[in-house]
């Protein structure tokens, strides 16, 4: 990720984005326009999601009547969308990072705004469903509130205006391109998160390019800084997900020296959309074998370039032997760092290992250690175990 330029004065204030932003709208945009498409005889194409991405709903409206060919105004075609998308707005789910970042601002009295294209009613309805987001905002501006959307800079103008300070003091984050546009249009310091992956180059105009809001550092930016950090990780609300180990894509023992067990993404594509790329970390099951440390990317592989978003386990201990087809589970409890290009594979791999010395300590104190007792780990034992007659588990030391 791109590195903050310098800048002349302290930031005072934060305007926010919403969609793609802090809420993971795009997951409902492909619920809604994949059945919609399907019965107007086409077929969603996730490729062409980017263009939506930052549009005003008129404006992204239009592009995907062009884009499919359908038979529609779109005004037509508003009207008939609308009411899906307005039953879908509570089932959005915040971005990771996104609750740590507000609530971090509001307790250390940094004003924030929210800004976005999207009209106010949709607004205030998707962040209903978030409690205290709302009360967490000194400024609320929706597009149909200025004369012009994004890129236009009169949505964060008018943000400024109503949080009484002038746009050198704000400090603007956006997922996307027109978002980024109006911010530097406006004066304003902006951080880029792009909400599309493996697109960062084409945000060079942001004064920084981040992964996700876990990589915020308000430091950097004159703010107070976040407290959380425990030994160079970050403690997440825990998620689990589990699947038989699959063959990947041969490199990790052979090009790396690393072998990872790799889970199928195809049956985690709701998982890969709500988590971010990076590197993790917490406690792996093998229901034959016992619990073990892990470290794992999620992510795209920025050295090897993969074109599908993966989830590579490395499982710290040395089996001796391959597993393929056993039934793995992973309690992921921290988070370590964004996932990044490596000049070489020498230094790719020096990473990787570091990743698991602070995997390997980290998962000894309290706060990480609790979870190797998750009864989604254990039962997956005991109920392989009590299947053979064999009572025993063998942990990781």
């Amino acid at each position: 990720m791109a590195a903050p330029k310098p800048i002349a004065r302290l930031i005072s204030h934060v305007i926010l984005d919403l969609d793609g932003t802090l809420l993971n709208t795009d997951c409902v945009v492909s619920q809604v326009l994949k059945p919609f498409l399907v019965k107007n005889g086409k077929k969603w194409d996730s490729k062409k999601a980017h263009k939506l991405v930052g549009k005003t709903p008129y404006e992204a409206a239009a592009v995907v009547l062009e884009d499919y060919g359908l038979p529609y105004s779109t005004e037509e075609f508003l009207s008939m969308l609308t009411p899906m998308f307005n039953e879908q707005w509570c089932n959005i789910k915040a971005l990771p990072g996104a609750n740590r970042l507000i609530k971090h601002l509001k307790s250390n009295g940094v004003p924030a705004a929210l800004a976005s294209n999207s009209p106010r009613s949709n607004i205030d309805a998707k962040i209903s469903c978030h409690q205290g987001w709302k009360e967490s905002f000194s400024a609320i501006v929706g597009g149909d509130e200025v004369e012009k959307g994004k890129p236009s800079p009169d949505i964060f103008l008018e943000a400024a205006k109503r949080m009484n300070t002038n746009p050198p003091n704000c400090l603007v984050i956006e997922d996307s391109l027109p978002g980024v546009a109006a911010g530097k249009a406006a004066g304003m310091h902006v951080i880029a998160v792009p909400s599309v992956p493996k697109r960062t180059a084409e945000f060079s105009s942001a004064d920084e390019v981040i992964n996700s809001l876990l990589d915020v550092k308000p430091e950097k930016w004159g703010l107070p800084p976040f407290s959380d950090w425990i030994d160079d990780t970050l403690p997440i609300e825990p998620w689990f997900i589990g699947g038989p180990v699959i063959k990947g894509f041969g490199r990790g023992s052979k090009v790396l020296g690393i072998p990872t067990a790799n889970l199928p993404a195809e049956n985690f594509s709701d998982v890969l959309s709500e988590h971010t790329s990076g590197v993790y970390f917490g406690w792996a099951g093998l229901s034959t074998r016992g619990i073990f440390k892990m470290v794992m990317s999620i992510g795209w592989n920025p050295y090897f370039d993969n074109t599908e978003k993966t989830i590579e386990p490395w499982l710290l201990h040395d089996f001796g032997e391959d597993f393929y087809g056993e039934e793995l589970r992973l309690v992921i409890v921290g988070y370590i760092r964004p996932e990044a290009n490596f000049p070489s594979v020498e230094s790719l791999i020096e990473r990787i290992h570091e990743d698991a010395r602070i995997s390997d300590k980290a998962l000894n104190l309290p706060l990480y250690a609790k979870y190797k007792d998750s009864p989604y780990l254990r039962n997956s034992l005991k109920e392989d175990n009590s299947a053979n007659g064999n009572q025993s588990v063998i942990d990781s030391k």
